[in-house]
């Protein structure tokens, strides 16, 4: 986020005070992952999976994934592609279904569409890892969700993603399916339960509390503020009746 703000907008650096976005940690935690298994079989994902949660813009880079995937599959060991999100953008959807079948991947990938937000934490628990290879992102959301999740991450080394990830996520280059398979498949091998419990940890950063915390902290900072410019021009006021009244006592 620091660095799309400073790239995008002028502005004073030591003027800047971030709040971070927050983690409902009531609705993601971790949970049985054997019972997440069952519910997101109902949806197709009958194998162990990777899993993406966007809506289906370009940016977000599914494409990337799916090139990706192709180059990795034979590592990953036999392991399905869980797709969750809106197809907004038809023609790019219509575009990654046909890219699967060149790249010989379809009986992999499931394209689950848009689902409840509850129902992603379903997908979180059962996936073997989050794969979130955008472009661009201001935060970055499904990153915390599945960390809150104990849910292993890959995500771009760009952008405000690895402000947001902190050590505790896989980074892969958007722009090289080949960055971004290797990382899935150290994700899905021996950084598996190093990362998940480190995703714990960074994830329960993020809270509602250290957000409320945090937008007051800048109220409280821009009221002193304010509150002392207003006392240094009274000051000022006062010390020049004082020079007035002084010149026409002479």
């Amino acid at each position: 986020m620091r660095s799309e703000v400073e790239h995008y907008l002028e502005v004073d650096p030591r003027k800047l005070k971030l709040v971070y976005e927050a983690v409902d940690h009531d609705l993601f935690k971790p949970g049985d992952a054997d019972l997440a298994r069952a519910h997101v079989a109902g949806y197709g994902i009958t194998k162990p999976f990777l899993l993406f949660v966007s809506s289906l813009w370009p940016y977000k880079n599914c494409d990337g994934l799916l090139r990706a995937w192709a180059l990795a599959r034979d590592d990953l060991g036999g392991r399905q592609l869980a797709i969750v999100g809106e197809g907004r953008d038809e023609k790019y959807l219509k575009s990654l279904h046909l890219l699967a079948a060149q790249l010989g991947i379809s009986a992999d990938v499931v394209f689950v569409g848009g689902v409840p937000l509850a129902e992603t934490v379903f997908f979180y628990r059962a996936a073997d890892a989050l794969v979130y290879p955008s472009f661009n992102e201001t935060f970055g959301l499904p990153i915390l969700e599945a960390m809150a999740c104990a849910c292993p991450v890959v995500t771009s080394n760009t952008s405000s993603m690895p402000e947001i990830a902190g050590d505790a996520a896989m980074l892969a280059a958007p722009s090289k399916p080949d960055s971004i398979a290797r990382a899935m498949i150290d994700v899905a091998g021996p950084e598996r339960d190093r990362l998940r419990a480190r995703g714990l940890r960074r994830a329960s950063k993020f809270t509602w509390g250290a957000t409320a915390q945090g937008t007051l902290d800048v109220y409280r900072e821009a009221a002193t503020q304010r509150h002392g410019q207003k006392s240094r021009s009274a000051t000022t006021h006062s010390a020049q009746l004082m020079n007035v009244s002084e010149w026409s006592q002479r």
